[in-house]
């Protein structure tokens, strides 16, 4: 078939893939809200909520590959390999703690069983290429919205801070998540507060050294009761939220179904002005 597109062959197999395709679209959907309610919740979204979608997206994706081979293998030799070395990328960002486990292992799921959605359009080529893009785009809008917080309520703080982090009342600080971002010591009977570096506060995350967290604080209260006591006198603390990345997946998970590729376009769109 030495004239036959990428496009033409799914085409072509578009009755017999829809409605496992379509099945494995829902599965998962389903899932990455359940797993935004848990992220949200508790920080916490176990790998076994994904058993039920991936009973369903496993045998859809074996007979979606199944139907492209018998037309036409060249475009499985063309999704496959792209989606295996996505997953790599995926994971080695996991190990080295560029996002969570529970994150990756979505993205690696979306990657593995819908490589795409032809109703968007065939020119929208690989859909998690869309879905990561999307998230992408939806990750950039929570600074700014912090930002826009921490003007409008007058908060001062370095300025890496102002995007990442706002203070929290020291009476609430147990009911959020994230990183405390100061240190707060008592000298002379009068409380001194000192800004964690942003270089330094980076350094710690990836070097794997200790950072007091909100879930260190609600765990073992026992172990930081001075720390406590300092967050009480002080009134507020400042945190560096922890952003529920599931959301931001789910969300750019569905913008990619309704509207495709938003960062690709708005590259495309940005070059097309420049040239």
């Amino acid at each position: 078939m030495p004239n036959t597109t990428i496009g033409d062959t799914i085409i072509s197999i578009l009755p017999s893939i829809s409605l496992p395709l379509m099945a494995t679209i829902t599965a998962i959907g389903l899932t990455l809200i359940y797993a935004s309610h848990l992220d949200l919740r508790s920080r916490r979204v176990p790998h076994k909520i994904w058993r039920p979608a991936l009973i369903i997206a496993l045998p859809a994706i074996i007979w979606i590959y199944g139907q492209i081979c018998l037309t036409d293998p060249r475009v499985a030799l063309i999704y496959f390999p792209i989606s295996i070395i996505t997953c790599a990328v995926l994971l080695c960002a996991a190990i080295k703690n560029f996002f969570g486990g529970a994150d990756a292992y979505a993205l690696i799921i979306i990657t593995l069983c819908i490589p795409f959605v032809p109703w968007l359009g065939i020119c929208e080529g690989f859909f998690p290429r869309a879905v990561l893009g999307n998230t992408v785009i939806m990750t950039l809008i929570v600074p700014i919205m912090v930002l826009a917080k921490n003007l409008i309520q007058g908060n001062k703080a370095p300025m890496p801070y102002l995007f990442t982090a706002s203070p929290v009342p020291s009476t609430a600080i147990q009911n959020e998540f994230g990183h405390v971002v100061e240190d707060i010591e008592e000298q002379d009977g009068r409380l001194v507060r000192r800004f964690i570096s942003f270089s330094e506060y980076s350094r710690r995350r990836l070097e794997g050294d200790r950072i007091t967290t909100i879930e260190d604080l609600t765990a073992h209260p026992e172990h930081y009761g001075d720390k406590l006591d300092l967050y009480q006198k002080a009134g507020h603390v400042w945190i560096s939220h922890s952003i529920p990345f599931i959301v931001l997946i789910t969300a750019g998970y569905f913008s990619a179904l309704i509207a495709g590729d938003l960062l690709g376009a708005l590259i495309l769109t940005l070059v097309e002005t420049i040239l």
